[in-house]
């Protein structure tokens, strides 16, 4: 079992809450991170959504990229799993940063990446709006280039939303950088089979009932793909107050390890804001 949370870089996650008392700046960052990695946490996830959707779009929010990079410098062995949309990011510069970013810190970086879903953001920010469709193709395609700088030893793709023809590999990641999608519909759950490394969906959009029916989805689309469903690691974001008995025995969850969204606001009220 694994455990992690989320950071609060949008000042908590709970949007019927104005104040949760996670202020989204560095120094509270900090602190949380590093407490998490003392009393034993293995990971945290840090999103990227650009427009704070969570306490309102007027309200400050961190830069995921730049808050992993400053926590690999303070945190010695705390995985950072770094969750963005190619949306902002062309994949092939997202592949050099993220292996930039794995180097700096030892090896502890993996990277969550999502199809779009948020498209308000996305086009405010001047993000590509795709089509349910394109997304997933893009998404697809992405990974492609992004493999192809990681392990070379050529780069070339020819796809409908990404063309790179002569891209330099590298750099490598220290080690082999996993690719985690969250996944619901049958067209993303076949690429979780096919290209990704885990599986990593939220609570929030489960219908739990499911979540064995989702897993041979994604078994099955590996199987076809020639590869063991085995290899695809499983995570789950769970919601605050569930109860232990919902989630336990690991059958009942499809067999899915737990990462625990929004652990951090028990860890906060215990330590009394930091």
């Amino acid at each position: 079992m694994r455990y992690g949370f989320w950071t609060p870089v949008f000042g908590g996650w709970l949007r019927n809450v104005p104040d949760e008392g996670m202020a989204p700046t560095w120094a509270y960052t900090k602190r949380l991170c590093q407490r998490a990695e003392q009393i034993g946490y293995d990971l945290t996830l840090v999103a990227e959504l650009n427009l704070n959707d969570i306490k309102g779009t007027d309200q400050p929010a961190l830069d995921a990229w730049s808050t992993a990079a400053a926590l690999a410098v303070v945190t010695d062995s705390l995985e950072l799993m770094v969750a963005v949309r190619p949306n902002f990011h062309h994949p092939a510069l997202l592949a050099k940063s993220a292996a930039t970013l794995d180097r700096l810190s030892g090896g502890r970086v993996e990277l969550g990446l999502g199809a779009g879903a948020f498209w308000d953001p996305i086009a405010a920010m001047g993000g590509r709006k795709l089509e349910p469709g394109q997304s997933v193709t893009a998404l697809s395609e992405a990974i492609d280039v992004i493999r192809s700088i990681w392990n070379g030893p050529t780069v070339r793709v020819d796809g409908e939303c990404y063309r790179v023809h002569g891209a330099k590999p590298g750099p490598k990641p220290l080690h082999d950088v996993e690719i985690w999608l969250g996944a619901y519909k049958p067209r993303m759950l076949r690429l979780t089979g096919e290209k990704a490394d885990g599986w990593l969906p939220s609570q929030s959009y489960l219908d739990m009932t499911r979540l064995g029916e989702l897993n041979g989805r994604i078994d099955d689309a590996a199987g076809k793909a020639g590869r063991s469903p085995a290899a695809i690691r499983r995570l789950l974001n769970v919601d605050p107050g569930s109860e232990p008995e919902f989630l336990w025995p690991p059958g009942r969850a499809g067999g899915l390890r737990l990462t625990i969204e929004c652990d951090q606001h028990e860890y906060a009220r215990e330590e009394g804001h930091l």
